[in-house]
């Protein structure tokens, strides 16, 4: 008999991004013409939905976008991915999220955001939707949103029995009370040098960093290293899954595409292992293409990629 796949929830950002690719990112105080300019959906909550959407997963997002052209623009699009968007709340106070994006002619990216609604997603609101979230078996959250509001919806799904993911970027800290109700946790270096207090200066340092945030309470870690892969520790034990070579055009939303790629893996009762190398595949096609959602691929692109 063949096993339904598990539900998945995400809670987290939406953003409008602006972008302006560029030949270099300026020098402070400096102003480098020449650039063409785009606008995508962005945020990484957004971005991790539509990529576990893309590849086949049953999908919730909550989310707060505001009353506006953008917000309202947002809401159509994850509907049109076959996002459920039912807990998605409107703010009739403030703009929706905008980040402002530079992208180098070496696919390397700088990007400010202004949060909007996405800051003011509270854990009231969360509170009112707790029997969705109770619904869902595996919880995906980011930092776009405040983090009383993410440790409310770890507490929900961790009382629940649910496995909650954190992919804790921007980088923050956490604390020992949300650490212990994760499942699992994907910080890049930055965000794992934070957690763990320990600097990342090679492999050897990674893996130090990987053990001193297991050691914090997180059964399961994998720490993304860029072009050299991901690290994962769990269960005391630790292993390097190799990055897929590609010629990055735009790295923006790899991250959230490995997140969303990951979970929808273990939604499919695929081993951690597995699930990383899956998510190892889909972020290195996204880095080929141009944009935030709209670099994320679909299944038989990921399934047919070697």
């Amino acid at each position: 008999m063949e096993t339904k796949p598990l539900k998945l929830l995400v809670a987290g950002s939406s953003n409008t991004d602006m972008v302006i690719r560029t030949g270099r990112l300026p020098r402070p105080g400096e102003t480098v013409s020449g650039g063409t300019f785009f606008m995508n959906p962005g945020g990484k909550g957004a971005n991790q939905a539509v990529a576990i959407a893309r590849l086949g997963g049953q999908v919730v997002f909550i989310c707060k976008t505001g009353n506006d052209l953008f917000g309202q623009q947002a809401q159509r699009l994850f509907r049109d991915e076959g996002i459920d968007t039912s807990p998605i709340f409107t703010d009739e106070h403030h703009p929706s999220g905008v980040a402002l994006i530079m992208v180098d002619g070496q696919a390397e990216n700088c990007i400010a955001v202004a949060g909007g609604a996405n800051s003011h997603l509270t854990p009231a609101d969360m509170a009112s939707v707790a029997d969705v979230i109770r619904e869902a078996d595996i919880v995906l959250m980011q930092l776009e949103i405040p983090m009383e509001t993410v440790e409310l919806v770890a507490g929900i799904a961790f009382r629940a029995g649910r496995k909650v993911i954190l992919n804790p970027a921007p980088a923050q800290a956490l604390s020992p009370k949300l650490l212990h109700q994760l499942y699992l946790i994907t910080p890049n270096e930055t965000e794992a040098e934070l957690i763990s207090g320990v600097k990342i200066t090679g492999m050897a340092s990674a893996e130090e960093a990987a053990r001193a945030i297991a050691a914090r309470g997180v059964p399961h870690v994998v720490v993304t290293l860029g072009a050299k892969g991901a690290l994962i520790c769990s269960d005391g034990r630790l292993e390097l899954v190799p990055a897929v070579k590609v010629k990055a055009v735009d790295t923006t939303a790899a991250g959230d595409i490995f997140n969303g790629a990951l979970a929808v893996a273990l939604a499919e009762y695929r081993t951690l292992r597995e699930a990383v190398v899956f998510a190892s595949k889909a972020a290195a096609l996204s880095v080929t293409r141009v944009g935030a959602q709209a670099s994320a691929p679909r299944r038989h692109e990921v399934d047919l990629f070697h």
